[in-house]
């Protein structure tokens, strides 16, 4: 597994702009914080993932149908689902800097600090000891560490308490008491915690009064819950069944961070499952190892994933679970998993006056359904995909490359077609090639520098197979073919290259 490290980030976030996977958004303008565009394999990369879950989703699930809703919707939506008066964050200054955090994200990682502490005991210790060191003896017993636990135990709770309890003052008090330092300015000269809502707002249509306030949608969620009656009559759908979505949204986020992995304006992957009262804990395991699975099906290690149990539920959850990815950063999340109960569907039947009530033939009863519900952000798998793939290799005549081994099925390119030289009928026949493949692939056609640099330039960009033709192509019609990972290549018939990359890009889905 790789070492999550902040260089290996700057690396990769280097190598994405380099290659054409992420821009920063208006960077003729000398951009715009937190927000970014795609690029040309970036937006190939980003919708081979929205095509993969899709079907995962939609098309191998009889009962899961798909939805896209509007960005804008009625503002009581907001008032219904809690955002107008609870979507905030705690935020600090600090006066010295003049930059802004999150108080609990300060606390969070001066316990990652504690957390690290620990690794760096343990670490030694493995090394002294060797195969006798027994790591669970060690946590429980070695002075040092139990100190940091305790530690690590004592200020979670204290965070975890003055969440719940939305006590700014505690939260002050615990970054004063842990006397955590601004990474700027190194000082502790900090200002009061403070809510700050993270909604974008605008005005529809030409007035400008408070009547015509709309908001960009921080999540995509209430869209569908919103359109459950619709979607349950239109389709005939029974409980239990889902509606999946993938769309953009939007918050006000003011300490956006960590390239792509946290934006002002992002896509959501998302399936609201609607179930019977009393069976939602059946179903919430039942999707969480679905999305386990699911995320295993992508051919990345089982070690860059862990599951974090919620402790500190939000207000519509009775149960949660992370799906957690090892970013170059550590460990963080990528997908939840939630039991919303009926909060949503019961909110917006009492704030629009209108039943949303099922009709169960079964149990001959009508009742709000509950919602099971799978979130993951597009933007943090895509990032997940490119830091598992990013690869510095030295190879065996001491030269050096960078690969891009993302899963061949999600690659940007399929299939890169090279003629061996730029002449004697060799790129007609590459041509030729590459017509005959672009239905089925997505394919490129290159013809620039030496075969070698050729192969390099596609190793960065992640396209799992090669195709030169050469002298020999026009006399018995094959070609090489190059995988990427290995570098082995192989001589086949030009009709069965179609064939070979289906298959090879078949048995390499998880």
């Amino acid at each position: 597994m790789a070492k999550n490290s902040e260089d290996r980030f700057k690396k990769i976030i280097a190598h994405a702009k380099e290659y054409g996977f992420v821009f920063q958004s208006s960077e003729l303008y000398d951009g715009l914080s937190a927000v970014y565009d795609y690029g040309q394999n970036g937006v190939e990369l980003k919708n081979n993932i929205k095509d993969y879950w899709w079907k995962s989703m939609v098309q191998y699930h009889e009962n899961i149908v798909g939805l896209d809703s509007a960005i804008f919707m009625h503002p009581r939506t907001w008032k219904a689902s809690g955002h107008l008066d609870a979507f905030n964050d705690p935020m600090i200054d600090n006066k010295d800097s003049k930059k802004r955090y999150r108080a609990d994200d300060l606390i969070e990682e001066h316990m990652e600090k504690l957390q690290g502490k620990i690794d760096k005991e343990v670490k030694k210790a493995r090394k002294r000891f060797g195969e006798d060191f027994d790591e669970e003896k060690f946590l429980a017993t070695n002075e040092r560490v139990v100190k940091y636990k305790e530690q690590i135990e004592s200020i979670n709770n204290r965070l975890v308490k003055a969440l719940e309890d939305e006590n700014l003052g505690e939260l002050k008090q615990l970054i004063d008491d842990l006397e955590i330092v601004d990474p700027v300015s190194g000082t502790k000269n900090w200002t009061d915690v403070r809510q700050f809502n993270l909604m974008f707002d605008t005005r529809l249509g030409s007035l400008s009064d408070d009547s015509n306030k709309v908001y960009l949608r921080p999540e995509t969620a209430q869209g569908i819950f919103v359109n459950y009656l619709n979607v349950q009559k239109t389709g005939r759908m029974k409980i239990p069944f889902g509606i999946a979505q993938i769309g953009k949204a939007f918050r006000n986020e003011i300490v956006a961070r960590q390239f792509i992995f946290r934006m002002r304006e992002f896509e959501q992957m998302e399936m609201q499952y609607f179930v019977r009262p009393g069976t939602e804990m059946d179903w919430f395991e039942y999707w969480k190892n679905e999305r386990v699975k699911w995320h295993r099906s992508l051919g990345i290690p089982d070690e860059y994933y862990k599951l974090y149990e919620h402790e500190n539920l939000a207000h519509y959850a009775n149960a949660a679970y992370d799906i957690e990815f090892a970013y170059p950063m550590g460990f963080k999340e990528l997908e939840g998993i939630h039991s919303r109960t009926d909060f949503d569907l019961s909110a917006h039947q009492e704030y629009s006056g209108r039943k949303v009530q099922y009709y169960d033939p079964e149990t001959q009863e009508s009742y709000v359904p509950y919602v099971v519900e799978t979130s993951i952000g597009l933007d943090r798998l895509f990032l997940s995909v490119l830091s598992y793939a990013y690869e510095e290799e030295k190879l065996d005549d001491g030269s050096e490359r960078i690969v891009m081994k993302i899963p061949p099925f999600l690659a940007p390119i399929k299939v890169a077609v090279f003629p061996l030289v730029r002449k004697d009928g060799l790129p007609e026949k590459a041509r030729e090639i590459i017509n005959g493949l672009k239905y089925d692939y997505n394919c490129h056609y290159e013809e620039k520098d030496a075969i070698g640099k050729r192969y390099r330039r596609h190793d960065a960009i992640g396209t799992p197979y090669c195709i030169t033709v050469d002298h020999q192509t026009l006399d018995d019609n094959t070609v090489t073919i190059r995988e990427r990972d290995s570098m082995k290549q192989d001589r086949i018939p030009i009709d069965n290259i179609s064939p070979i990359v289906w298959e090879r890009l078949r048995e390499n889905r998880g």
